[in-house]
């Protein structure tokens, strides 16, 4: 029993770890390209109205993150679909 909460805790700390290390990456990045979480709001609002004239997207689990290598800066966006639009935008 105590090797199950033992597991249950620690993958829960791992867990916890590894949210805060991608959320100071989050912030370390988007400092050094001067880009603000409100700039960054405004361009997932943008997406989101975008891509729902296609299809139905999970908007609560949508990820948007920039990511910089030494000559490039790079918009990494991941959207869970629920499906696809049968019509198209207008019809």
């Amino acid at each position: 029993m105590f090797e199950l909460i033992q597991k249950l805790f620690g993958r829960e700390s791992q867990g916890s770890k590894n949210i805060a290390k991608e959320r100071l990456r989050f912030v370390l990045v988007h400092d050094r390209v001067n880009v603000s979480p409100q700039f960054m709001e405004v361009i997932k609002d943008d997406m989101i109205k975008v891509i729902s004239n296609y299809m139905d997207i999970n908007e609560t689990e949508m990820e948007i993150n920039l990511t910089r290598t030494n000559t490039q800066v790079a918009l990494v966006a991941n959207i869970p679909v629920n499906r696809m639009k049968r019509t198209m935008p207008g019809e």
